[in-house]
């Protein structure tokens, strides 16, 4: 089989800044975490992972049609543990990259992730550029993955491992936005 394109939705955190974890916050009609599936679903990404964290029995109640859900025991730890924990989820699939999405990012669009994922391959490392800055989607090529997760630690995730290797910016700020929702002012359906 040829190696696919996975999607890898992070969604742990507490969400200690909005007061609730992120994954349960309605944007507008639907839960964070669903609409990042379905961003990534409607990408054409599969398989699709979600690691969950915090609640986690309560976002699985409130968002029961989730697709391969992986449970981060050290989420406290910060992102760097969900990311490690979603690649190894993805070592035993077929998936030659996969396109990392935060939960907490509701304005990245299926478009964005497209655009990045045109891009992805084994040895691929591409994040998506809104003017002068880059950020997600990200897409980690397999090649890199035992790298990240030997890297990833804290909040950082990635950051480190891209900030020493070259990353090719795939322009997005045409079809998406890069706002985090860290506290509930952010959120125009709040």
């Amino acid at each position: 089989m040829i190696g696919t394109t996975a999607g890898l939705l992070l969604a742990a955190g507490a969400g200690s800044r909005y007061g609730m974890p992120k994954a349960l916050i309605p944007y507008p009609s639907r839960l964070l975490v669903e609409r990042g599936v379905d961003t990534l679903g409607e990408a054409g990404l599969s398989p699709i992972v979600v690691v969950l964290g915090a609640e986690a029995e309560r976002v699985l109640a409130a968002a029961p049609g989730l697709p391969a859900t992986v449970i981060n025991d050290e989420w406290q730890s910060g992102l760097g543990s969900s990311l490690r924990a979603g690649l190894r989820a993805l070592a035993g699939t077929p998936a030659e990259a996969a396109v990392v999405l935060l939960v907490d990012m509701p304005g990245v669009t299926a478009e964005a992730v497209r655009r990045v994922t045109a891009h992805a391959t084994a040895g691929a490392l591409v994040m998506g550029g809104y003017g002068e800055r880059r950020g997600h989607p990200v897409v980690l090529g397999r090649s890199h993955w035992p790298g990240v997760i030997a890297g990833a630690t804290g909040d950082s995730g990635a950051r480190s491992y891209l900030r020493t290797r070259s990353v090719h910016v795939v322009p997005v700020g045409d079809v998406a936005d890069d706002l985090d929702l860290d506290v509930p002012e952010l959120n125009p359906h709040a």
